[in-house]
């Protein structure tokens, strides 16, 4: 049996198995949301950790994927240190259900391994093996928020070419721009996505993190016909920076400072049911027709998270 008539089977089977099993209280359809970045350092892993306690609060279930290999560090955020990671799912060793955590607020944490180089780049059986895992919490939560690694590589690309919703996180600083446009340049001509959505961290104001994102997003809409959602600034703060020393989200520690203020904003937002990345409220887009796929090649939105996850192994 080949690889792709194997993963379509698993696929398969989770998906008739969740289709039969109520997911009780959700409005929807799970949401999985991939929280990204072209350049390391610009504070993503952070941002998620407090957006998902700030959903968390507002009554959602939330999990929360460490999808950073080999570079883990939601667990040294949060102060802790897990007996059991993903490296021991993707081994055959632990079940997902073995390694989760509790986090601040109640919402659940899946971490992954620090240092371990191969996770980088997962094989064909590793990642088929967390799919499966994966697939079976799906009843149970409302957001699945993947933290990916930074940059270009594989693993990278296929998290956020199979997530619903691409969240793509950047500072000011002219390296950091340039690196989120070659994210999504790459993320749009080889995974066809059209749309993202866009969040400033450390800006100076609303005026400096409005100006970033009228950059990028002019740029987007001119060069690689896609239209990129604004979901706000997130100010640059020094609560966040003595949260990080004391391994507490900044939202639990300074629930006034202005980073936790604009993280609730953001949550807000995310959590409207009306939400579509790219339509207002979260900015005035700038439509474009997309481009044509290539023949036989389906948009990378259609379908279900699974489906996604099929497809792109199927194709790539």
């Amino acid at each position: 049996m080949d690889q792709a008539t194997t993963l379509r089977r698993i696929v398969g089977q989770t998906q008739t198995q969740a289709a039969a099993r109520p997911r009780p209280g959700i409005k929807g359809p799970l949401r999985v949301i991939a929280v990204t970045s072209g350049k390391g350092g610009v504070g993503k892993t952070n941002l998620v950790l407090n957006l998902c306690l700030a959903i968390s609060r507002l009554g959602r279930r939330v999990f929360l994927l460490d999808a950073d290999m080999g570079l883990a560090n939601v667990d040294v955020l949060l102060g802790v240190a897990p007996r059991h990671t993903l490296e021991h799912v993707l081994n055959g060793q632990k079940e997902l259900k073995d390694i989760v955590l509790e986090g601040p607020g109640g919402f659940k944490i899946l971490p992954a391994s620090s240092g371990i180089s191969e996770l980088s780049e997962m094989s064909y059986e590793q990642q088929m093996r967390l799919f499966r895992e994966l697939s079976r919490i799906e009843e149970d939560v409302d957001y699945l928020f993947i933290d990916t690694g930074a940059g270009i590589s594989s693993n990278v690309l296929r998290f956020n070419a199979s997530a619903n919703e691409v969240l793509v996180v950047a500072n000011p600083e002219p390296t950091s721009i340039t690196d989120a446009y070659a994210l999504m340049k790459l993320l749009s001509i080889k995974y066809h996505i059209r749309e993202f959505a866009l969040v400033v961290n450390s800006a100076a104001n609303e005026e400096e993190a409005l100006g970033v994102y009228e950059r990028l997003s002019k740029v987007c809409g001119q060069f690689l016909q896609v239209s990129l959602g604004y979901l706000g600034g997130v100010p640059l703060d020094k609560h966040v920076r003595q949260a990080v020393r004391r391994q507490r989200p900044f939202l639990e520690l300074y629930p006034a400072a202005p980073a936790s203020r604009a993280v609730l904003r953001l949550a807000a937002l995310l959590d409207q049911a009306s939400y579509v990345p790219g339509v207002t409220p979260f900015s005035s887009p700038r439509p474009a027709a997309p481009r044509a796929a290539a023949h036989g090649t389906p948009p990378a939105r259609e379908g279900t998270f699974w489906d996604r996850v099929l497809h792109w192994k199927r194709v790539k």
